[in-house]
């Protein structure tokens, strides 16, 4: 009887947990059901529309300045504000993005690197970062149509409060940095008997940042490092091609659209590994961080070519721009915090406007609010650029940058996740699916 009585739980066991796989399986994937419908509010003047402009206006203002593009604003915003559902949201965010990095990196274009004789921009920081950033692009999109809103949610979560946590402590870091030498200035003037003001001196940013070379006007052309830049135009038009053809010429899932997907490797690591060769070899250096740029090592080398994928296929996926994560990276470099804001927005200009032009072909977005909040950002990016300059001169403290960062992507952090949290609390209570979605199932 024993013998027979530990048979009869051993099988009723075996069917608790097949029961409960198979529960968890169905609960993950049902091949016939999508957790996705779009909802597209009617576009007309109201309390929404206002007031979503003037956090859209906020969150681009802010957002231009700390290079992270403000997403993690935007999307709340056309969430719980304007009425559209997460992932529409999602796509219009990456319009705002767009409009909010043009501007800036207009802004950025004419101005010089603020401790050497070099352009505000580094364009082979850039270059390197770039076509790994739009490769994980292309990831995240796919992403974005596939992942359940929850795992995005936690994914954000973690992803969030980590970033703004080390960009925060970089700024107090910086802060402590700034304070130092603006106290070593008052006590020299002081020494010599002068009772001017202290004028702003950006800190140093390594050993070898400030080599007080002197600095010349330069025009806007003269300002522009047009090889790189002409690279970096050159990998955005092949992606652009492959994407095009992709979704106009061939059916999802098919064995062409495979294969057009995977063209995109081949240009990004192609490019990547160019101008990672070029870094390694001392063909080129990264000017925005002194010898340091000129030492690297194939390690380093790698790691900030994997970081341009995840930022990218975070981009991708959450609708946000990849300086939430090239921010702080570059900060870490030592890259000054003024170029490392332009930087990133200069390498989220091509990326955002690439994924505008995917979701654009998935008809992820009404295009008339796109072109709306596009412009609301694009103007809300000037503004903000103009502002924090001024106030950098004025006190003498650029790391009010990186606290602008780290406050964006906290903020972001926060009301991205509470949205998330609610929705995943709705769809529970309701009993909808929250699986995965099938790509090849998803109309274009």
């Amino acid at each position: 009887m024993r013998l027979e009585g530990s048979r009869f739980n051993d099988t009723k066991d075996y069917g608790y947990e097949q029961n409960l796989v198979t529960n968890i399986v169905e609960f993950l994937w049902q091949p016939g059901e999508s957790g996705y419908q779009h909802v597209w509010p009617d576009m007309k003047l109201g309390w929404q529309i206002v007031v979503g402009t003037i956090i859209g206006f906020c969150g681009a203002a802010f957002g231009s300045v700390g290079g992270v593009g403000g997403g993690g604003i935007y999307v709340p915003m056309l969430t719980l504000i304007i009425g559209f559902d997460q992932k529409s949201s999602t796509a219009i965010s990456k319009c705002m993005i767009m409009g909010a990095a043009l501007s800036s990196v207009h802004y950025n274009l004419k101005l010089r690197h603020p401790t050497m004789n070099a352009p505000m921009i580094d364009y082979d920081l850039a270059l390197l970062i770039q076509p790994m950033l739009m490769l994980g692009i292309s990831i995240g999109v796919i992403f974005n149509v596939i992942f359940p809103e929850w795992i995005v949610t936690i994914l954000l979560l973690v992803l969030f409060l980590g970033t703004s946590t080390k960009a925060f402590l970089k700024g107090v870091e910086t802060w402590k940095k700034e304070t130092i030498m603006k106290k070593e200035a008052m006590r020299r003037l002081e020494s010599n008997g002068a009772a001017s003001e202290v004028e702003y001196r950006p800190i140093p940013t390594g050993p070898d940042a400030i080599k007080h070379i002197e600095k010349h006007e330069v025009t806007l052309i003269e300002n522009v490092c047009w090889n790189e830049f002409g690279l970096l135009v050159l990998v955005w038009i092949l992606f652009l091609a492959i994407q095009i053809t992709k979704n106009y010429y061939t059916t999802t899932c098919s064995t062409s659209y495979w294969i057009l997907e995977g063209l995109q490797i081949p240009v990004a690591l192609g490019a990547g590994i160019y101008e990672a060769v070029s870094l390694y070899k001392g063909r080129r250096t990264l000017s925005s961080i002194g010898e340091r740029g000129t030492n690297l090592s194939v390690f380093q080398l790698i790691i900030y070519c994997f970081f341009g994928v995840v930022a990218g296929v975070v981009g991708g996926l959450l609708g946000l721009g990849g300086g939430f994560i090239m921010g702080p990276l570059f900060l870490e470099l030592g890259v000054p915090p003024q170029v490392s804001s332009a930087t990133a927005t200069f390498a989220m200009t091509f990326s955002s406007s690439m994924s505008v032009v995917q979701y654009y072909l998935l008809k992820r977005f009404p295009v008339p609010y796109a072109l709306y909040f596009t412009l609301v950002a694009t103007i809300a990016a000037v503004v903000g650029q103009h502002i924090v300059r001024r106030l950098i001169d004025i006190f003498g403290r650029a790391s009010l940058i990186i606290f602008i960062l780290a406050s964006t992507i906290f903020i972001s952090a926060v009301t991205l996740g509470g949205v998330g949290i609610l929705t995943m609390i709705e769809k529970f209570k309701s009993h909808e699916y929250m699986g995965f979605d099938n790509l090849c199932k998803y109309g274009i």
